[in-house]
C-alpha cells in the first residue's frame, strides 16, 4: 500500500465512527457568560472545524463541529466591567467570604466537571484532536488538581488561624487576593492548562475574565451553566472572539490586575506592553521551550531511546515540555538513531478513539506548513530525514520524522517546532549543548541521559542554575503538580503548581497589633464571634 494511499485511508468515513465518541450535531452557540446572565450575542459568529476530517472516497471533507460568538469590544469591556463591580477594590462578596465557602465553591464546580466528562472527552478528540487515551488524563489530572488546591486551601486555612508573636507585636497572617484576573489557556491542553490558572485564581478571591483558545472553544460550552450556577455574579465571566482584537483592548484599560497566560512568548509581550502601568500587572506566563535532551556516553541507550520517543512525540510532541532537540554523542550517534527508528516503526498512528495512538491529525491548521518548512530548509543544508514516511503529509495529518544530522545553520535547531519533528544533532562533548542554551530564548527543561555519576554531577551542578528542572533519565514534563512548573528566559514568568499557584493569585496580609494580655483578648474576640472573616477560625 502506498504512503499516500495508507495516509488516506487513516481518515475514517463517518459511518465507520465508533457510536460512543461520535461529534455532536453542529450548532450555533450564541450565548456568553457576563455578570452572573447569559448574554446573546446577534453579531458574526466563529466556525469551528474539526482537524479530523471525513472522507468519502478518497476525497476530504472537513468537518463543522459549531460556531461559536465572535465578540466585539464593547461585549469584552461589558465583561471586565462586571469582573471589577464583583471583586469591588477587596471588598465584594467574593473576595471577602471566607475560605469555607470558596471551598464548597470549588468542589461544586469539580463535581458538576464529573457530570460532563463524556461530553468533555469527545470534544477535546474532536475540537484537539487528542487521542481518548489523552483526553481522559488530561480531564482527570484537572480532577486531580482541584483536589490537591482545595487540600492545600483547607491547610492554609489551619495555620493561618495561629496567632504569631514576635518583638512585641502579634499578628495574624493570611493572603489577600490580588484583583481581576485575565485568564488565556492554550490549544494543546485547553482544559487542564486553563484550570491551572482558573482554580488558584478563585481560590484565593479573586474575580475573573476568561476567554477560552481558539482551538478547543467549544469545550467550555457545557461549563456556563456551572459558572453561572455556582458562583456570584461577576466572578466568572466568559467571552469569545479573535484575541488579537479582543485582549489589549481590555488590557488598555489598566483595570487588569493578572495577566494569566499559556501560549507564545510574542503575543505575551504585546499584551503586558498593552497594560498603562506594567508595574500593577501582577504576569503570570507559560510561554516557549526548546527542551533539550543529551544522551552521554554512559547512558542506557535503551532507556534512552525509549524517554526521548516518549518526550519528543507523545500526542505529536504539541506540548510545551517536548523534548524538541536531541544530542547525543557522537560514538553513539549511529546506534541510538538506529533503536530510536525500530522504536518509532512501533508508534500507532490514526484517529483519536483508536487504541494506544501516539500520532494523530494535528490541531492548527497551519502547522503542517511550517513543519515542511523547518524540514525543507534542513535537508537543503545537509541533513536527511531518516525515515523513509517523515514528514508524509496528508490533511492535518504528518507523519514523524527523525532528521540528522542538525546543525545550528538550520532553523530546526532553534526554533521551536511544535510537532512531530525529531532533530538530532551529534556532539563530541557538552559545548555544544553549553553553546545552545547560551543562545536560545527559552530555558525551561533538560534531560540527561546516563548512569555514570562523574559525568552528571558537574552538569547538574552548572544547569540547575539556567533551567528549571533537570531530568535525570528520564524524558521533560510537568508534573507531578505537587513540583513547581517554572522556566527562564523566555519560558515562564510565576509558578505554576499547587501551592506556588495560589501564592502567585495572592499576596500576603497580616492583621497586627501589640502584644499585651488586653490585646491578645481583642484578636481572640474577633476570631471568635465571626463578625470578622479574615480572622474567623472558623471560616479559616
Amino acid at each position: 500500500m502506498s504512503s499516500d494511499k495508507r495516509m488516506i485511508e487513516i481518515f475514517p468515513e463517518e459511518q465507520h465512527i465508533p457510536t460512543f465518541c461520535r461529534p455532536p450535531a453542529a450548532e450555533d452557540q450564541r450565548e456568553y457568560l457576563v455578570d452572573g446572565l447569559f448574554r446573546v450575542w446577534d453579531g458574526p459568529l466563529q466556525e469551528i472545524y474539526s482537524p479530523l476530517p471525513l472522507r468519502r472516497g478518497r476525497e476530504l471533507l472537513p468537518r463543522l463541529l459549531g460556531r461559536a460568538p465572535q465578540l466585539d469590544r464593547v461585549s469584552a469591556l461589558a465583561a471586565l466591567d462586571a469582573a471589577g463591580t464583583a471583586f469591588d477594590e477587596g471588598r465584594g462578596r467574593w473576595p471577602t467570604c471566607g475560605s469555607a465557602e470558596r471551598l464548597r465553591a470549588l468542589r461544586d464546580l469539580r463535581a458538576g466537571l464529573v457530570a460532563r466528562r463524556d461530553e468533555i472527552l469527545t470534544l477535546l478528540m474532536w475540537e484537539v484532536g487528542k487521542s481518548l487515551a489523552e483526553a481522559a488524563g488530561e480531564f482527570d489530572r484537572t480532577l486531580s488538581y482541584f483536589d490537591e488546591t482545595c487540600a492545600d486551601l483547607q491547610r492554609r486555612a489551619r495555620d493561618s488561624a495561629t496567632l504569631v508573636a514576635r518583638e512585641g507585636i502579634a499578628a495574624r497572617f493570611g493572603r489577600a487576593p490580588l484583583g481581576v484576573t485575565l485568564c488565556l489557556g492554550p490549544f494543546n491542553y485547553p482544559l487542564n492548562e486553563t484550570f491551572a490558572t482558573l482554580l488558584p485564581a478563585l481560590a484565593m478571591g479573586n474575580t475573573v475574565v476568561l476567554k477560552p483558545p481558539k482551538i478547543g472553544v467549544l469545550l467550555f460550552r457545557p461549563l456556563l451553566g456551572l459558572f453561572r450556577e455556582i458562583f456570584p455574579p461577576g466572578v466568572v465571566n466568559v467571552i469569545y472572539g479573535e484575541g488579537d482584537e479582543l485582549l489589549p483592548s481590555l488590557l488598555e484599560t489598566g483595570r487588569v490586575d493578572v495577566l494569566a497566560f499559556i501560549g507564545s512568548g510574542s503575543v505575551a509581550q504585546k499584551l503586558v506592553r498593552a497594560h498603562p502601568r506594567p508595574l500593577r500587572l501582577t504576569a503570570v506566563l507559560g510561554m516557549g521551550a526548546k527542551n533539550a535532551a543529551v544522551v552521554l556516553p554512559g547512558a542506557d541507550l535503551d532507556r534512552a531511546v525509549r524517554e526521548c520517543l516518549l518526550g519528543s512525540l507523545a500526542f505529536n510532541g504539541q506540548r510545551c515540555t517536548a523534548l524538541k532537540i536531541l544530542f547525543v554523542h557522537r560514538s553513539l550517534a549511529e546506534t541510538f538513531i538506529g533503536k530510536f527508528l525500530e522504536a518509532m516503526a512501533r508508534i500507532r498512528q490514526g484517529m483519536p478513539w483508536e487504541k494506544g495512538l501516539w500520532i494523530t491529525p494535528l490541531a492548527e491548521p497551519e502547522r503542517p506548513a511550517y513543519l515542511h518548512e523547518l524540514l525543507t530548509d534542513a535537508t537543503a543544508q545537509g541533513a536527511r530525514i531518516c525515515n523513509s514516511d517523515g514528514g508524509v503529509t496528508t490533511g492535518s495529518f504528518f507523519a514523524p520524522a527523525l532528521i540528522y544530522p542538525v546543525t545550528p545553520a538550520m532553523r530546526l535547531f532553534h526554533e521551536e517546532q511544535f510537532g512531530p519533528l525529531v532533530p538530532v544533532v551529534p556532539v563530541d562533548d557538552f559545548a555544544p549543548v553549553d553553546t545552545f542554551l547560551q543562545d536560545s530564548d527559552y530555558a525551561q527543561q533538560i534531560s540527561l541521559f546516563s548512569n555514570d555519576p562523574a559525568e552528571l554531577a558537574p552538569l547538574i551542578d552548572a544547569l540547575t542554575n539556567r533551567v528549571a528542572r533537570v531530568n535525570l533519565n528520564c524524558k521533560c514534563q510537568r508534573g507531578p503538580d505537587s513540583f513547581p512548573f517554572t522556566g527562564c528566559k523566555d519560558s515562564a514568568v510565576g509558578t505554576l503548581a499547587v501551592s506556588e499557584a495560589l501564592d502567585v493569585f495572592s499576596r500576603p496580609t497580616l492583621v497586627a497589633q501589640r502584644d499585651g494580655r488586653d490585646d491578645r483578648q481583642l484578636l481572640d474576640t474577633l476570631a471568635k464571634d465571626g463578625r470578622s472573616r479574615f480572622l474567623a477560625q472558623e471560616e479559616r
